[in-house]
């Protein structure tokens, strides 16, 4: 059964609407935890659009799982990261206009200054991910940085609209799981995964964890975020044993 590292970007997005102090993504995660989370995931985004540094900061001395930071390659952010030590950090690409992270990082077109980045934060004894999208070019060019993780981007296949073009991104997903585990790397994997449609990824036994957000806040504006942690939880329970993982 892959892990659940929970995103709790959404619930700062909720506070941020009116710059006030509620809902405290620090209280979601608590509750996340309960409802069985195994990692908490944050984006700290250079505009700050919903996660703050008080986020980051008060979550690191907080949480009781491994705290996954997101952001994007640049001085700034990877001082941030050093400075509050996060268990993890994903590096991920980032554009001031879009709405969330559109695809997976470039490492191949960015090899020196992400190998240089992944230099800087193993230094310091992080963990380091990179998001990228599910091509053979990309891993590659990941495994040559030094990092450990890659997380695969699923965004392709959440949103695909026919079945035909579903099963062709899962394949896709699958032999880049694969060629990762190949070379030493291991496998997570996220974006716009939801209810419906995780249990597909969740069978993929190459991925140690899922990295899901949006899906899980807005179940949890209806039910509650331990509920809607469980009830994720419990999914990827059924997908990893029917498919006898």
């Amino acid at each position: 059964m892959p892990k659940l590292g929970v995103n709790i970007d959404h619930v700062a997005t909720v506070r941020q609407a009116r710059k006030t102090n509620e809902p405290d993504p620090v209280w979601a995660a608590a509750l996340a935890e309960l409802g069985g989370a195994d990692q908490i995931t944050i984006h700290l985004r250079e505009d700050r659009r919903h996660i703050q540094d008080r986020d980051l900061e008060v979550l690191r001395r907080t949480v009781n799982v491994p705290l996954n930071l997101e952001c994007a390659v640049n001085d700034e952010m990877l001082a941030i990261a050093i400075a509050n030590r996060p268990d993890q950090v994903c590096l991920v690409p980032e554009k001031r206009e879009e709405v969330t992270t559109e695809g997976g990082l470039d490492v191949a077109g960015q090899l020196t200054s992400v190998t240089k980045a992944v230099a800087r934060l193993s230094e310091c004894g992080i963990a380091v991910s990179l998001f990228v999208d599910p091509c053979q070019a990309q891993i590659v060019a990941s495994a040559k940085t030094g990092a450990s993780i890659v997380e695969l981007h699923t965004g392709s296949f959440a949103h695909a609209f026919r079945s035909s073009e579903m099963t062709a991104r899962l394949e896709e997903i699958k032999r880049a799981a694969v060629q990762a585990c190949q070379l030493s790397m291991r496998v997570d994997a996220g974006h716009g995964l939801t209810y419906s449609n995780v249990s597909l990824i969740a069978a993929i036994k190459e991925i140690h964890e899922l990295n899901i957000g949006h899906s899980i806040v807005s179940r949890a504006v209806l039910v509650g975020m331990e509920r809607a942690v469980r009830e994720m939880k419990e999914i990827l329970l059924r997908s990893s044993s029917s498919n006898g993982r």
